[in-house]
Formats: C-alpha cells, sequence, structure tokens
C-alpha cells in the first residue's frame, strides 16, 4: 500500500470507517466493481473478511450488491459517498454536542469554577487577547516588548473598543508598536522610562476592566504561554495587586 493510499485510509478512518472498510472501498473504486476474491487480490483484507465489511458498507450506503454468483459488489459514485458521509458526521456531531449542551445544563450552581486558565501557543493567545478585548466596557491596558505580539486583529479591536467610548492605554517601549499605536484614534500609549536589563521572557499584560487579566511569557523555544481569568475574584484582587505595584508605572519592564 502507498503512502497515499495509507493516508486515504487513515483518513476515512478518522470519518467513522475501520481500516478493512476504507480498503475494500478504495478497492472497489480502483476495480470498478468486483466479487470478493477481486477485492482480496487488491488489499490485504482476507477474503473471508470482504463478505462482512461489504455488507458493513452496504449498510452505510457505501456500495450495491449484485446477487449473482458469485455476489458482486460496486462503490456508489464518489460525490454519493461524500454526502453520505457528511451527513452521517453532521448526525453524530449534533448528537454528540446536544448531549454535552444536555449536561453543561444540568450542572449546579453548587459546582465549583476554575478561575485561572493556562494556554499555550502563540496563535491561541492571540484569540484569548482578542476575546478579552472584546468583553471591554470601561478600561483596557494593554503592555507588551514585542511588536509580533500586536497583531493586526488585536490593533482592529483596540480601535473597536475605542470607537465604543472605553478607555485604552497601551504601554509599550518598542517604537514600531508606538507608531502603531498612534495611528489608532483614541488609545493612548506610555513608555515606561526604565527597562529591566536581559528581559527575554515577558510576553504580553492585558487588563480588562477591574476583572479581566492575561499575563504571558516566552518561553526558551519561542512559543507563547499565558495565564488568564476573567469575572473572577482572582483577577479582581491581581489587578488591584499590579495597579497598587509599580507594574503598569515608568519602570514597569512591559516595554
Amino acid at each position: 500500500m502507498t503512502t497515499d493510499e495509507s493516508e486515504a485510509v487513515d483518513a476515512f478512518e478518522r470519518l467513522g470507517l475501520t481500516s478493512y472498510e476504507a480498503k475494500v472501498f478504495i478497492a472497489l473504486h480502483r476495480l470498478g466493481s468486483g466479487a470478493a476474491r477481486d477485492v482480496a487480490d487488491v488489499t490485504d483484507v482476507p477474503r473471508s473478511q470482504v463478505y462482512s465489511v461489504a455488507e458493513s458498507l452496504e449498510n452505510r450506503g457505501l456500495l450495491e450488491v449484485q446477487q449473482s454468483n458469485p455476489i458482486r459488489y460496486r462503490p456508489v459514485s464518489i460525490e454519493e459517498a461524500q454526502q453520505t458521509l457528511e451527513e452521517r458526521f453532521d448526525r453524530e456531531r449534533e448528537r454528540a454536542f446536544d448531549y454535552v449542551d444536555s449536561v453543561r445544563k444540568e450542572a449546579t450552581t453548587e459546582e465549583t469554577q476554575e478561575d485561572i486558565w493556562t494556554v499555550r501557543s502563540r496563535e491561541r493567545v492571540d484569540d484569548r487577547v482578542v476575546d478579552l478585548l472584546s468583553q471591554a466596557t470601561d478600561k483596557i491596558v494593554i503592555g507588551t516588548r514585542l511588536p509580533e505580539l500586536l497583531t493586526d486583529s488585536i490593533e482592529r479591536t483596540l480601535e473597536e473598543r475605542a470607537a465604543a467610548g472605553v478607555s485604552v492605554l497601551a504601554i509599550s517601549r518598542n517604537d514600531e508598536i508606538w507608531e502603531r499605536i498612534d495611528a489608532i484614534d483614541g488609545v493612548e500609549i506610555e513608555t515606561p522610562p526604565a527597562y529591566r536589563e536581559g528581559d527575554q521572557r515577558s510576553g504580553r499584560i492585558v487588563i480588562v476592566d477591574d476583572d479581566g487579566i492575561l499575563l504571558s511569557v516566552i518561553d526558551d523555544d519561542g512559543s507563547e504561554t499565558a495565564i488568564w481569568s476573567s469575572g473572577s475574584l482572582f483577577a479582581s484582587v491581581l489587578i488591584q495587586l499590579i495597579e497598587a505595584s509599580d507594574e503598569l508605572r515608568p519602570g514597569s519592564g512591559l516595554e
């Protein structure tokens, strides 16, 4: 079996077929039609297994059976098979998520809610930052020393929130960040006058209103890891501690 065929079999397995079902279905498309012996000759599926596999594929609506001697099988068209598998996937997806939704709704108010969450990878941190910023109704403070952490989607969100009347403050020492923030109406930017020499680990800080916060660090391999919390006592207390310290004042190191 070629690499491409092996990958196709793996893909069919992810769509819900067994390995044998995928191999028989592919073999029949290669043959056009055939008996169990023909299928067994071009696959590693034992001839004795082809019959039950073909019956399963027939039940799935993926092949047709000719009642001859010997019995012959013909696959449905690719278009019909694709539609059948898509409809099956949609049904299974709805069944799975409907159940999860029902379980979620059954949860009692006494359930313990996690206050602190961890998110890894720059793309996922980007998404979380945008989500937090989008929830702001009063104020936003965002700081970073790295231009690549101020993405286009984050800039657009800052602009949208500022236009909606939210107070937006950016903190950075980086000239590129200054230029980009300066071009956004309604967004202020400040420069911390002190710099912590050798700081190569800080990523970004985001504070939203009085109860949303995200803090990230840059890992040794250049990836980003963040902790965040929103609407929690933990977030409120941490924000108060940061605002009471010098972390958002000159010398903070959020450059």
